[in-house]
C-alpha cells in the first residue's frame, strides 16, 4: 500500500457540507426500508441474472397480460421494477463511494497510528524526566496484554 494522505484535508465546513449532502440524499430517499438480518437473508439475491430475469418477465407481462391471474397487479409490478431500476445506478455509485471512503479512512487511520507509535516509542525512550511519564504509561496500555495464566485458570465454584 503506497498512500500518502499528508496533503489531504477535510475542513469542518467541508465535512458539514458532505453531511448536509448525505442528509439531502436521505430526505429524497425517504421511502428506504431497514431490513433485519433475517429478512435480508430470506430475500432472493438480486444479481445480474436476476435483473435480466425481472426485465424479461416485465416485457412478457406488458405484452401478454391475458394469462396472468386476475388478482395480479401489473401496475404494481411496473412501479417495483421502475424503482428497482432507478435505485440500481445509485446503489452502484454509493457502493463505489463507500469503498473509496472506507479505504481512505483505513489508510488515514494507518498513517495516524504509525505516527502515534513513533511518538510513543520516542517518548518512551527519550521522554523520561520531562514530566510525561504518566502519559507514556497511559499510551503503553494500548499494548498491554492479559496474562495467559489468568485466562486459562479454571473458575472456582
Amino acid at each position: 500500500m503506497t498512500t500518502n494522505l499528508s496533503q489531504a484535508n477535510l475542513s469542518e465546513s467541508e465535512q458539514q457540507d458532505v453531511m448536509e449532502a448525505i442528509a439531502s440524499i436521505s430526505e429524497k430517499l425517504s421511502f428506504l426500508v431497514n431490513l433485519s438480518q433475517e429478512e435480508r437473508r430470506s430475500l432472493p439475491k438480486m444479481g445480474d441474472k436476476t435483473r435480466i430475469f425481472v426485465q424479461k418477465a416485465m416485457e412478457v407481462a406488458n405484452r401478454h397480460d391475458e394469462f396472468l391471474p386476475r388478482s395480479f397487479d401489473i401496475a404494481e409490478m411496473r412501479r417495483a421494477v421502475s424503482l428497482y431500476e432507478s435505485l440500481y445506478p445509485i446503489l452502484l455509485s454509493l457502493g463505489q463511494l463507500h469503498e473509496l471512503l472506507e479505504d481512505t479512512y483505513y489508510a488515514a487511520g494507518n498513517e495516524a497510528y504509525t505516527s502515534a507509535r513513533v511518538v510513543y516509542q520516542s517518548a518512551k525512550i527519550h521522554g523520561r524526566g520531562i514530566g510525561i511519564d504518566t502519559v507514556v504509561e497511559e499510551l503503553g496500555t494500548r499494548f498491554s496484554r492479559k496474562s495467559r495464566k489468568s485466562q486459562s485458570q479454571p473458575r472456582q465454584a
